[in-house]
Formats: structure tokens, sequence, C-alpha cells
């Protein structure tokens, strides 16, 4: 029997009990894939990234809005990188005394690929316009705002932190703005808001603010009525005149300038909305003082050397001296400012004319020149008849 077996090509048979667990291994996980428990196309859900919550928001008003000031998150909630940056989403209801507002509704919403638009030196800046019945009552609204984030549509994230204010009737803003370099800074004159437009506030005054700007952003601010400022606004000065002079300037800088009229409701400011901007470079133009006190001494020959007038004058006071530059004309009373000795400018206040000749008569006058190029008018002139030569 045993031979037979062999003869056919089989083996003397496999144990019953290992053929029954293989077979039962393979029931249990049918079951399971039957049920749906990992079957193996089933579509992986996709996980939602959503922004983390804005911390830092805060509420201004300015004129007939609110300006918010927050930064944008850039990462989502469990540490990942956000693709890019969110939309923003703005709410505002009655104030609530430090909670969030009360019945916040959605007022303003900002596509993803707007936000950018909106950045000013890294933070977003939004302006959301005030219904006219909140900003009608003397007495001031209490407002709070929040925002929320969306990197998609199936889920925004947590609630920013509220940012509360009281809004008050803003005062027009100033008009008429103008501008003019002066050798001492940027001169701003403006046109205040007439007493009938007041509304029933103070006028305390008006803050000018000022942003450094290129040459081509200030060309846009005359030309382009789309133009968005990209840097933040510092306070260039308080005042409570119509004019005020910026002295914190440097000359060959291009400077954004606009100002805001200050209403006060018992201790609460209010500002104005932007006056209309005004641009420019602050080119220097402005020559500086003459030298003075100019001393002429003649030297006679003295054995080998030869004769020669030496002449100094005061040192000059200008910070932006770059050096001096010498004149000198034949005669005594000359009309000409004369021939210019010095080849380079002079950096110490003292020269040698190593060139006048026995037995002429000079005028000599000096000149400031300042690291722009600007020169100032000549000196008080010296006169020198200088001597012939004895033999």
């Amino acid at each position: 029997m045993e031979n037979r077996h062999l003869a056919r090509g089989l083996a003397p048979g496999p144990p019953a009990p290992a053929l029954s667990n293989f077979v039962f291994r393979g029931l249990i996980l049918f079951f399971f894939l039957l049920i749906g428990c990992g079957a193996p196309n089933d579509p992986t859900p996709t996980r939602q990234i959503v922004p983390q919550a804005v911390a830092d928001l805060s509420a201004s008003q300015l004129g007939d809005g609110v300006l918010l000031t927050f930064t944008l998150p850039k990462k989502a909630v469990g540490g990942s990188t956000l693709d890019g940056p969110p939309a923003v989403e703005i709410y505002r209801g009655a104030a609530a005394g430090g909670g969030k507002p009360n019945a916040p509704a959605l007022v303003y919403s900002i596509p993803a690929a707007m936000t950018n638009d909106y950045l000013i030196d890294g933070r977003m800046q939004f302006r959301v316009p005030l219904p006219a019945g909140d900003i009608a009552n003397p007495s001031g609204q209490p407002l709070a705002y929040t925002v929320r984030t969306r990197a998609s549509k199936e889920r925004s994230s947590a609630e920013s932190n509220a940012a509360e204010l009281r809004v008050f009737p803003p005062l027009p803003p100033p008009t008429l703005l103008r501008a003019d370099v002066t050798e001492t800074g940027i001169v701003l004159t403006w046109t205040a808001p007439t007493p009938s437009a007041i509304q029933g506030a103070q006028l305390a005054g008006f803050r000018v603010y000022r942003a450094e700007v290129t040459p081509a952003e200030a060309q846009a601010v005359g030309t382009d009525s789309n133009f968005k400022l990209t840097k933040p606004l510092v306070v260039a000065g308080y005042t409570q005149a119509i004019e005020l002079r910026d002295a914190q300037i440097e000359f060959g800088r291009t400077y954004y300038y606009t100002v805001r009229a200050v209403a006060r409701y018992g201790t609460q400011e209010v500002e104005s909305s932007d006056s209309r901007a005004v641009a420019l470079q602050a080119n220097d133009i402005f020559p500086p003082a003459p030298p003075k006190n100019l001393v002429a001494i003649v030297v006679p020959a003295v054995g080998e050397s030869a004769p020669h007038v030496e002449l100094s004058w005061d040192i000059s006071s200008e910070t932006d001296l770059a050096g001096y530059n010498v004149y000198r004309s034949d005669g005594i009373e000359p009309t000409a400012r004369g021939e210019k000795l010095n080849q380079e400018l002079l950096l110490t206040p003292a020269f040698r004319d190593l060139a006048a000749a026995p037995g002429k008569r000079y005028t000599y006058r000096v000149t400031a020149v300042d690291r722009t190029g600007n020169e100032s008018a000549p000196g008080e002139a010296i006169r020198v008849e200088f001597p012939p030569r004895v033999p």
C-alpha cells in the first residue's frame, strides 16, 4: 500500500487538524473584511486643517470705522505649517465686559487670496466700516469684535480673543494738507474742521502720522487711487495748531504723511479718518552758512623759502559739512568770485597760497560745501597787497 502512494507522487497525507486551522482563519478574515474594518479599497478620511486661533486682536476707532490689528496664524492646530494665509471672518456684537460679544454677527469676510493686501509690517490691519447708528450717540456705543480664520470650507479656527471699545461720532478729517521741505525739517500745514462739523465733541488737536516710502510709492500716492501703504505709520507729532514741523527726518529719504483730527469725549479721544495723504522726497537743496573770520598773513621769502600767503578761518558748525573751497581774484576791489585755488575740498580751515606773485594785489574768499554738494555763498572777502621781492 505504501508503495502505491509513492508511485502516484503523493505524500503520506497531511494531518486533518492543520487544514482545518487554515480554513478557520480565512473565514475570520473574510468576516472582518465583510463588515468594513480596513477594506483595502476604502478611501482614507482626509484630515481637516484648522488654523490656530488669533490671540492678539486689538481694535481702535478710526473715523467712521474700526481698525482691527492682529497676527495671521501660520500654524494649524497640532503644529503643522499652513500652506498659505487663511481666510478671515470678522464678527461684531455688543460688548459683554471682557467676555465674548453678545449675539456676534459676521460683518466682513476677507478671502485668503486678499489677506496679503492688508498686511502692514507683517500684521493684518483692516478697517471695518461702522453703521451710521453705531456712531450717532455722543455717549458712546460699546462694541466687541472677534475674528476666526479658516484654511478650508469645512471648519474654521476657534474664536479669537475679544477686542472691546466704545465708539463715538468722529470729526471730519483735516483738509488741504501740504508739505514743504525746509532746512530744519518738513513743514506740514492743513485746514481744520469747521466748528459746525464738530458734532458736540471738543476738538482736542491734531495727530500727524508719517511713514518712509520709496520714490515710486510716493509717485503712486498722487496717481493711484488704489495705493495701499505697506509700512506702519508712526506718530510724527501732536499739536493744537494747524501746522507742524517734522525735524526727525533725513535728507535724501522719501516720506508719506497724513493728519487726523482728535475729538475728546470726556476722557476718551477719538481720531478722525486720515486726511488726504501727501508724499515727498526730502532733498537737501540748502547750502551751508559761509565761513567767518577769514585771516590772511603775507609771509615774505626767507632764504630759499618762497613767499606765500597763509589763510585761515573759523571752523564751520554745519553738521553735514564736507569741506571748503578757496577763491582768489586779482585786484583789490573785484566783483567776481575769482579762481578756485584748491583741487579737492579742504578738510581743515586753512590754506597756503604758494602761487601768489610778488608785487600783486589779491582778494581772497572762502566757501563751505556740504555732503550733498551744496556750496555756500562766499564769506567776507579779505584783500592782500603782496610786496615785491627784495633783491
